[in-house]
């Protein structure tokens, strides 16, 4: 019995010593757990607790223009707050007698403010200057405090909107640039924070930690804000001229896919942001050159002429009776009387849809298909701006040979401008399609580059030798065809008109069209490209020729002017005009309007069906260039 006694001790002793064991092994790890794994995080939750934190944002980085303009930056502000438990023993009167005249409010209105109770702390003014700042320290006022706050400023105001863009009052950005680069824009916040007992008052021990903010970084734009300037002008004018719904230009860099000008009219003051008025808003927020599809018209010509040298559609004489038949359906040609037989180049410069119908049915729906695709037609450039649409193309077995007849000379089919531009930059580039950009660089406080965009080639569209011979065509446009009102003396500009129909509840819109300029020239090293567009001008002319082809001849005047490009004809020689006055053609005939116009040498649009003349522009007596394109219209 005391054997058996004696070991029921010793298993008791061994069974208490193992769960004392067991037990301090659980108390270990816990403590191993909350003091190594999970202390850091404890220490954070306890700091938290006994401490108020007052941020500070960041100032939001630079946007500047390629030479460094710059063109948005941030300045700081002070928001000053008050924490109610702790003007428990202040005389509220005196701290509102104090800082009224500094913030600008009413002394009862400070009362009231600082007596409010059950909140740890309450805003009293925000937006303060740093001389507000000042003076509300010099009173040493217990139980207010400031922080730093970080206001978004645009240099130039209503300048490059759409592309820009805005932030919202947290300073996050909203559209534009300042959106799709929000993450490098927008820094680090600071804080700073102050120890506090339960119920919020400062401890007399206190230590006041301050975490500094960091800048956000710069963001360096492809934007030339004087080439800007010239296009927001040129969109301007034409807006108000025309008394259009909208106008849009873009200049872009052929060798590279950079954007160098994107403008749109109207538009809003981005340091005057109509938040209040939402469809001013939305609409002068949008870039029409990116987020929205047209149907483009002749510009689109442009394509179709390209492909047809490639695929060696090109035939040597065309005839023009005003209109063609496809699949028993008449198209047709914009100058109802037809033009008559022609050569290509001739088709070209008098933009005669019978000859593009011609070559879109040589080529092919499905070879033209594939071109499109090389071209990024239909497809999202990849630029780097919010919102980008990627166009409106019939699937293709679906297409009849009525449609690529029409989508020959830019109809049945819907591009946005950046894909338009970027297409026709291959065209006259030697055939590499870039993907555009608008962001070139963006460099840290520190100097360090966190981005730099190198050009890409997405495709090769065609050929150098097709390239060259369409330059060559395209500069007789301006030179000789329905181009001539985007002709600058003495130096070689190239390009296309368009004068594009609109479309409402999937018809056609009468009366209401799109007109537009797509002109190229070499500036320097680099070939620019440039699309005008100004959506249902108002009046008698519409054509694309008449509308935006003169704008863009001003414009190319200022780049040429600003970079300091010479005429290639020297002084005292041909200019390539002579100055002629406009006869007077209202209540003629149509056939004995053509004649006067003959007679002077003017080339002209003509609008109607034949009849008497109604209307003319320019009127007559006025002075224009000999190789200006008049226009007239007929009832």
């Amino acid at each position: 019995m005391e054997k058996i006694s004696h070991f029921s001790i010793k298993k008791k002793l061994i069974v208490s010593l193992t769960l004392i064991i067991f037990v301090f092994a659980l108390l270990f790890c816990r403590l191993f757990y909350l003091q190594v794994l999970w202390g850091e995080t404890l220490q954070y939750m306890a700091y938290d607790q006994w401490t108020r934190e007052l941020p500070f944002r960041a100032d939001r980085g630079d946007i500047v223009d390629t030479n460094g303009i710059v063109l948005a930056k941030s300045s700081t502000s002070y928001t000053l707050y008050a924490r109610p438990n702790e003007l428990v023993d202040v005389d509220i009167d005196y701290v509102a007698s104090s800082i009224a005249d500094i913030v600008g409010m009413s002394k009862t209105a400070l009362v009231e403010k600082l007596s409010r109770k059950g909140v740890s702390e309450i805003t009293v003014a925000k937006s303060l200057s740093k001389e507000q700042m000042l003076a509300l320290i010099a009173t040493d006022v217990n139980g207010l405090y400031l922080t730093a706050n970080s206001e978004r400023y645009y240099s130039y105001g209503n300048f490059l909107t759409q592309v820009l863009g805005f932030t919202n009052s947290d300073g996050v950005g909203q559209s534009g640039v300042e959106l799709y680069y929000d993450d490098y824009l927008k820094g680090v916040n600071g804080a700073s924070y102050t120890q506090t007992d339960l119920i919020g008052r400062q401890l007399s021990s206190n230590v006041t930690t301050y975490v500094d903010s960091v800048k956000g970084m710069t963001t360096q734009l492809t934007i030339d804000y004087y080439m800007q300037s010239f296009a927001e002008k040129a969109v301007e004018d034409a807006q108000k001229t025309y008394n259009s719904n909208s106008a849009s230009c873009i200049i872009m860099s052929a060798n590279t896919g950079a954007v160098l000008a994107m403008a749109s009219a109207p538009t809003y003051d981005l340091n005057d942001i109509p938040r209040n008025d939402m469809e001013l808003l939305l609409q002068g927020s949008r870039n029409l050159l990116v987020n929205d599809v047209y149907e483009p018209g002749s510009t689109f010509k442009i394509l179709t002429s390209a492909i047809g040298l490639e695929e060696s559609a090109i035939k040597n004489s065309y005839y023009c009776s005003g209109g063609s038949i496809v699949d028993g359906q008449r198209i047709k040609c914009w100058r109802s009387i037809g033009h008559g037989s022609q050569n290509f180049q001739q088709g070209i410069q008098n933009s005669c849809n019978c000859v593009f119908m011609d070559i879109a049915l040589t080529v092919g729906k499905n070879t033209m298909y594939d071109y499109f695709s090389k071209f990024g037609i239909g497809a999202k450039t990849g630029v780097d701006v919010s919102g980008e649409a990627g166009g409106i193309m019939l699937n293709l077995d679906r297409v009849q040979n009525v449609d690529i007849a029409r989508i020959g000379f830019g109809q049945a089919i819907a591009v946005t401008p950046i894909q338009l531009v970027s297409a026709v930059c291959s065209v006259v580039n030697g055939g590499k399609l870039y993907t555009p950009y608008v962001v070139d660089k963006i460099v840290d406080v520190k100097g360090n580059t966190a981005y730099q965009h190198t050009p890409i080639v997405k495709n090769t569209t065609v050929s150098q030798s097709t390239s060259s011979i369409m330059k060559e065509y395209l500069y007789s446009v301006v030179s000789e065809g329905g181009g001539k009102n985007a002709y600058v003396a003495g130096y070689n500009i190239g390009g296309k008109t368009g004068t594009a129909q609109k479309y409402e509840n999937g018809a056609i819109a009468q009366g209401k069209y799109i007109s537009s300029f797509l002109g190229f020239t070499d500036v320097g090293d680099d070939t620019l490209v440039c699309l005008l567009l100004v959506d249902e001008p108002q009046g008698y002319s519409y054509y694309g020729s008449i509308v935006a082809a003169p704008f863009v001849g001003k414009l190319f005047t200022s780049i040429f002017s600003y970079k300091n490009i010479k005429p290639t004809y020297a002084d005292g020689t041909d200019l390539g005009y002579t100055e002629i006055e406009m006869p007077n053609l209202v209540g003629m005939s149509s056939a004995e309007a053509l004649v006067a116009l003959k007679q002077v040498g003017l080339d002209y649009e003509m609008a109607g069906d034949g009849g008497k003349v109604t209307y003319q522009f320019p009127v007559a007596g006025q002075t224009v260039r000999s190789n200006a394109v008049v226009f007239f219209s007929t009832e």
